[in-house]
């Protein structure tokens, strides 16, 4: 588990992070809780639900909803379990993930990983915000990888969460059913780039980076490869 605070003054964070690897796909499950509340929320609990739930009890952390950026069974197959476990609600992906989520048992006996359809209590759009004790995240729809995927964005802290859209280095696979390879570049650099080159994000999988690394070295984001 890799913890990090996330605030430009690191005496008083308002949020924390810490991310815990999960499933044989290694993808990166995100706890982030409010330091002034010590609630917080799983995000893409895909599996591996005792570690989750050992890592927030070892945070102090009391986990009031989960929230989802897209329907793939490493980022959501254990949510419903989860949700159900810890008695809270579950927030997003966007509704045309509904596709997605429907094959998550489906997809689980594909891939080994328990998988279980769910109904979010909420369904997100483009615009909207989710909150996590006192913190606000904004809800940006970016499509491309699925067509109902959504990144979460404190921008207080300088921080995102983005699924499977963008990653050190790399961009989310479009060759799936419904992946769309220019709605994907689209989201990225209509959407992710202009909120600053300053935001560090959390890949569905990998190390974290920077939307201005990325922006200059990322051999399909670039503004060179762009170019």
């Amino acid at each position: 588990m890799t913890e990090t605070a996330t605030t430009a003054t690191p005496s008083a964070p308002p949020m924390k992070v810490a991310i815990i690897p999960v499933t044989p796909f290694q993808q990166n499950c995100t706890l982030v809780w409010c330091t002034h509340t010590m609630k917080g929320a799983f995000i893409d609990a895909g599996g591996d639900l005792d570690r989750l739930k050992l890592a927030a009890e070892r945070a102090g952390v009391t986990v009031e909803k989960l929230l989802v950026t897209h329907g793939h069974i490493d980022h959501c197959g254990g949510t419903a379990k989860l949700a159900r476990e810890l008695g809270v609600p579950i927030e997003g992906p966007e509704e045309a993930d509904r596709f997605w989520i429907a094959k998550l048992g489906e997809d689980g006996k594909g891939y080994g990983i328990p998988g279980e359809v769910f109904e979010p209590d909420r369904w997100l759009h483009d615009g909207e915000t989710v909150t996590i004790g006192d913190l606000v995240l904004d809800v940006i729809h970016c499509p491309g990888h699925t067509p109902g995927h959504v990144v979460f964005v404190h921008a207080p802290s300088r921080f995102a969460i983005v699924g499977d859209v963008l990653f050190q280095g790399s961009i989310g696979r479009t060759d799936f059913p419904l992946g769309n390879h220019q709605d994907l570049i689209d989201s990225i650099t209509q959407k992710l780039w202009p909120l600053g080159e300053d935001i560090t994000f959390v890949p569905g999988h990998g190390p974290t980076s920077t939307f201005g690394r990325e922006r200059k070295t990322n051999a399909y984001v670039s503004d060179y490869a762009l170019s």
